[in-house]
């Protein structure tokens, strides 16, 4: 059975009370979850949270919510945990505080686990010089099997044959070279529900904890990552910024 598991944690250190936090008068996690219930009607979807308040939230507007423990370290670990109950065999863990996710990123991630693989994950393609250098969006590269080899919050790769001032980023023509093999990530996953065993088995790892990127465990413990790349942005709700240029596509949306 495959699944949507939302992995949502009531506290935030950057927006606070950010499930909750109420966007054109609803709250986040709600926006969340009628996007979803609307691009993917047919898929059994569930929100793992650790709040009382959330879970009731949920199912009084008709949404599936479990409860999980606080103390899960990470948004897979909930996921989980939750699955115990679930039972799914395959999990796409779409992200509650993605408000835009669209049909194309789960129909991806769908087909990377249909066609074998234990974990999937999705970068975008095309993107400004000015998110490339933001610390707040991790990178990835990806080898020639589409396999994730790195994530980091800094430029990768570093381009040396760049001009004084570019900071490593790439030249045209490295970027050319490099096409479909760096990306953006975007925060969607999916795993086989066996891989999720394997991963709560796995211990944190250096990198992880350096560049806090839960990723890191699974290819530091040597487990492939399979990427989709597209061309379909979305932003996450992380900060006040965020809330204000996801109010305007609200906004934007109700004038059409």
């Amino acid at each position: 059975m495959l699944a949507i598991i939302v992995p949502a944690r009531r506290a935030s250190t950057r927006l606070n009370d950010k499930p909750m936090y109420s966007i054109a008068g609803k709250p986040l996690l709600l926006h969340v979850a009628e996007r979803l219930r609307a691009i993917a009607p047919e898929i059994p979807t569930y929100y793992a949270v650790d709040d009382a308040e959330v879970k009731r939230l949920l199912e009084q507007n008709g949404f599936n919510a479990i409860m999980t423990s606080v103390d899960c370290p990470n948004g897979t670990v909930r996921i989980a945990e939750a699955n115990r109950s679930i039972g799914a065999t395959h999990i796409i863990n779409a992200q509650g505080d993605e408000p835009q996710v669209q049909r194309v990123h789960l129909d991806l991630l769908a087909d990377a686990l249909r066609r074998g693989a234990p974990m999937a994950t999705l970068a975008l393609s095309t993107w400004s010089e000015e998110e490339f250098r933001n610390p707040a969006r991790p990178k990835v590269i990806v080898g020639s099997n589409g396999q994730a080899l790195y994530f980091s919050r800094s430029v990768i790769p570093y381009d040396r044959s760049a001009k004084e001032g570019e900071n490593g980023l790439l030249t045209p023509e490295n970027m050319n070279l490099a096409r479909q093999r760096i990306g953006l990530h975007q925060g969607f996953y999916a795993y086989t529900a066996s891989f999720l065993n394997t991963y709560i088995s796995l211990p944190a790892t250096p990198f992880e904890q350096i560049e806090k990127l839960e990723q890191l465990r699974v290819i530091e413990h040597g487990y492939p990552i399979q990427v989709r790349f597209n061309n379909f942005p979305t932003r996450g709700i992380d900060t006040i910024e965020d809330v204000r240029a996801f109010e305007k596509t609200l906004n934007v949306s109700a004038t059409r």
